[in-house]
């Protein structure tokens, strides 16, 4: 396509302004120097040869999901095709990056009011994301179906996730008893292809499939299948997706640090631990990148939370994430932010021209504090309230940097979320962990199954049984 030339991709290329976490805007107690950058430039260059060197290896394939997926890129958009042809709802059962990214994909790039829209007007199914085992939103998803046009996405990659694999035996079992053989029909599964539970009984049932590559974690996988099919169901143009990442990894090979956005945002961040501002806040002035903030928080917390480095030494390193929305939350967060502890870095995401515009009406006219919005518009608005916020942090000596986008379509946010996945990388080798686990969450999960009476974990079921019971004096 024409606009996806050279000239065009360059003309969308995201930004990313660091001036207000330097010394000489913030104040050199709370700021950086650019000494102080030159300093850790060695640092800095090792993550990237790190990075370099180890993609596409181990857990590090989602560096290529880019540039070798265009067979499955074709199948999928045949798949999707036929999905909008028979039905009108599609479904994904998922958990953590089964579901954060298509979230937020999906209020990224379509309607903000995708479902609420008639059949003509959104020319593509309804998308609903399950991700969670709350028995009231099951039923409530349930009670909005129409089960004969309905198609659902179990994701899942070991087949072993509880959460969803619940999902997936209470509807199959709705669906069979509706549909009997026809059931598979309704059912699409993406998952291992060599390797656990749920390939196993894809095959069984006889279900489409789509595979996860083994080298892509669940907070990694939102450019392979996982996020791609939904995606593509929903009207969204995967390959410009795609097309946006492979753009932005190539500016993350730039060896010049300081014009690297992903290496120079990382090294802002690690400096920014070392100085105990623990807490990274992204806060997004469009209600289209809303859901970004939420699929940074498992990205950037599950990656860098980690308890030893890769010498196995204790380290407790990593940043709290905290999601934010601007306009909305200058009315409630930004008070602490400006006002409260020297222990946070604020990135702000604004967008240069929005999809639409609404003029703000005359009226009025007798009250002046009301009546100086006339004749601008909310796009103005809301990017006076992005400016006034950052000039608020500013001159509170508060860490902030802004990330813009042109506009959001496709090929920024490809670019937004690989920016981000490199930003994730190169922190971690930065940190000296393994950036790819989740040893933390896996104690969670093996303590579920423990209270389930899987096989296989009666010794934490017994731990469990024989910890301390909670005493009566301490609950009111």
């Amino acid at each position: 396509m024409a606009k996806k030339n050279s000239q065009w991709q360059k003309s969308m290329q995201i930004k990313l302004d660091y001036n207000n976490v330097m010394a000489e805007y913030i104040g050199a107690e709370q700021g950086f120097s650019a000494e102080e950058f030159s300093a850790n430039k060695k640092l800095a260059l090792s993550a990237l040869k790190y990075v370099k060197e180890n993609r596409g290896t181990g857990m590090m394939g989602w560096t290529e999901l880019p540039y070798n997926q265009k067979e499955i890129v074709a199948d999928i958009i045949t798949t999707a095709k036929d999905i909008k042809k028979k039905c009108d709802n599609f479904v994904v059962l998922g958990i953590g990056g089964s579901a954060l990214g298509p979230i937020a994909v999906f209020q990224a790039l379509c309607h903000l009011r995708h479902n609420e829209l008639p059949k003509s007007k959104r020319k593509a199914p309804k998308l609903y994301v399950e991700d969670n085992v709350d028995p009231e939103r099951m039923n409530a998803l349930l009670d909005v179906l129409d089960l004969d046009k309905t198609i659902f996405n179990v994701v899942t990659k070991s087949g072993a996730t509880s959460e969803t694999m619940a999902q997936y035996l209470i509807i199959m079992d709705i669906l069979k008893k509706r549909f009997g053989d026809k059931a598979k029909d309704h059912m699409i599964a993406t998952t291992s292809e060599n390797k656990g539970n749920l390939i196993k009984i894809a095959k069984e049932e006889g279900l489409k499939t789509f595979y996860i590559p083994d080298g892509v974690g669940g907070r990694f996988s939102e450019l392979c299948p996982v996020g791609l099919l939904p995606a593509a169901v929903v009207g969204i143009d995967i390959k410009e997706l795609l097309l946006g990442a492979a753009y932005m990894d190539k500016l993350c090979k730039n060896k010049d640090y300081t014009k690297n956005p992903a290496l120079i945002s990382a090294l802002i961040e690690y400096l920014a631990m070392n100085k105990g501002k623990n807490i990274s806040v992204m806060m997004p002035y469009a209600d289209s990148l809303k859901y970004i903030a939420d699929w940074y928080c498992q990205l950037w917390g599950e990656s860098l939370g980690k308890a030893v480095d890769n010498e196995g030494n204790e380290v407790f390193v990593g940043q709290t994430p905290v999601k934010a929305l601007g306009v909305t939350d200058q009315h409630s967060q930004v008070q602490l932010y400006r006002e409260g502890p020297f222990d946070k870095v604020i990135t702000l995401i604004g967008v240069e021209n929005y999809r639409s515009s609404v003029e703000i009406s005359q009226g009025c006219a007798n009250i002046p504090d009301v009546n100086f919005l006339c004749g601008h518009t909310m796009n103005e608005l809301i990017q006076a309230e992005m400016k006034a916020t950052e000039y608020a942090l500013t001159t509170a000596k508060r860490l902030n940097y802004t990330i813009t986008l042109p506009e959001v379509n496709a090929f920024t946010i490809g670019q937004l979320l690989y920016m981000f996945e490199m930003e994730t990388a190169f922190a971690g080798a930065m940190l000296n962990i393994n950036t790819f686990n989740q040893p933390g969450v896996e104690g969670g999960k093996n303590a579920t199954y423990a209270l389930f009476g899987r096989k296989g974990y009666e010794a934490t079921k017994k731990e469990m049984d024989e910890a301390p019971a909670k005493k009566s004096d301490y609950v009111c």
